[in-house]
């Protein structure tokens, strides 16, 4: 029986890479359309052509999007919002529950994907970790958003999580932007993203649930850099003990 469910599992996967990119070819030409409003009001029309991107492609492989609020959300206001990072499911949840203008922290390597990498670099705020100058470019673009009313989402965690544990370490990256800009930080959990798709295979897709859960938000008023290891610290601490709740555990 289990070869039978590998090889179902892999048409499946299958069958949402042809959905992916046919519903990317279709958005493609009005994203291409939004450039030219610049990088405020035309990378708000792309974060929605890349909400409809998402739902659509949800919709039609069986994947369905649910957020659970433990504690209230203002979608009027500025956040910083993070997030555990284990899987390239991690993405849609991204664009499907976050409901007010954000831009995304990338991997520069991204925009070599044909099609999928224009529409990216038009969508996110590229990095380059191995690069210090790229890095510092990054910042400031973060900042810049951040000046326009934008919210920037990072995942503090910065790669997938290999280990065995709910989370890794954190890099100081959004805890500083915090306190430099007074930005409050929204922690965001995806606690299902694992099991819609291993981190180890583009073939290990599933239908079902991929939840985001909105965790209290954490004031940073009046911190200085001093206050960043242990505005970090709890940060880590909230978002483990949520992971710990939905029982979300990294699998080899």
């Amino acid at each position: 029986m289990k070869p039978v469910i590998k090889v179902l599992q892999f048409i499946y996967s299958i069958y949402c890479l042809i959905s992916f990119i046919v519903v990317m070819c279709c958005v493609f030409p009005f994203v291409m359309l939004s450039v030219p409003f610049g990088k405020v009001t035309g990378g708000n029309m792309i974060y929605v052509l890349c909400k409809i991107w998402g739902r659509t492609w949800y919709l039609v492989t069986g994947v369905q999007h649910g957020e659970i609020y433990e504690a209230p959300h203002n979608t009027g206001k500025q956040y910083i919002f993070v997030a555990n990072h284990i899987s390239y499911m991690d993405i849609p949840p991204i664009v499907a529950g976050i409901h007010q203008p954000v831009r995304a922290l990338g991997k520069a390597e991204m925009v070599k994907v044909p099609i999928f990498g224009w529409i990216y670099r038009a969508a996110v705020i590229l990095v380059d970790r191995k690069n210090s100058a790229a890095r510092s470019k990054s910042i400031r673009a973060l900042k810049a958003a951040l000046s326009h009313g934008v919210s920037i989402f990072i995942f503090p965690e910065g790669t997938f999580n290999e280990t065995q544990k709910p989370l890794k370490h954190f890099y100081d990256g959004a805890f500083r932007i915090a306190i430099e800009t007074q930005t409050p930080i929204k922690p965001l959990l995806f606690i299902d993203t694992l099991r819609r798709m291993h981190y180890r295979s583009l073939f290990e897709l599933t239908p079902g649930l991929n939840r985001v859960v909105y965790l209290k938000e954490i004031p940073v008023e009046g911190l200085t850099k001093d206050d960043l290891p242990a505005l970090k610290q709890k940060v880590y601490d909230l978002m483990e003990e949520g992971l710990q709740r939905y029982n979300q555990y990294p699998t080899p």
